[in-house]
Parts: structure tokens; sequence; C-alpha cells
């Protein structure tokens, strides 16, 4: 882990089209703002976290509902979805 220390205003540049600005700091939380292109996806750590979660537990529905579809065992049955039980 890279360790920088910045003051307000300061910048840090990641890649060619990422840039982090110290826009204020208040007691113990340090405001930041952030310019990256359209393409990359910025969130906070626990918004992220919850995204993943989230698509997980729709990946497992999903395959349920194809193993319910196709007639195949259901979790804790048998074989895992792609597999010939």
């Amino acid at each position: 882990m890279l360790v920088l220390t910045r003051r307000k205003q300061e910048r840090i540049v990641i890649g060619d089209d990422i840039e982090i600005t110290v826009v204020a700091i208040q007691g113990d939380q340090v405001r930041l703002g952030i310019v990256a292109p359209p393409s990359v996806t910025v969130h906070r750590k626990e918004v992220y976290d919850a995204i993943q979660e989230q698509n997980r537990q729709a990946a497992e529905a999903s395959a349920d509902a194809l193993r319910a579809a196709l007639g195949g065992p259901t979790p804790g049955a048998g074989a895992p979805l792609g597999t010939d039980a």
C-alpha cells in the first residue's frame, strides 16, 4: 500500500486519467474530489462490497432457477451447475 500525505487542495494522480483532490479536512474526516473517466466506476468501499454481495446472490438465484427449469438437482442435493449428475 502506498501511503501519501496531502494537504487541502493538493492532488494525487493515478495513471493518466484519474485525479484525486483533498477538498476539505474537518476533524477526523477528509473530503475527496475524484475526477475519472465514465468507464471507471468509483464507489465507497462499503457500497462496493454491498454491490458485490448482491451480484453473488443474484448469480446464485439465477443458477438455482436454471437448475429448476432443467430439472436438475437443487443446491445441497447434488452436483453443481454445469456438471453431469
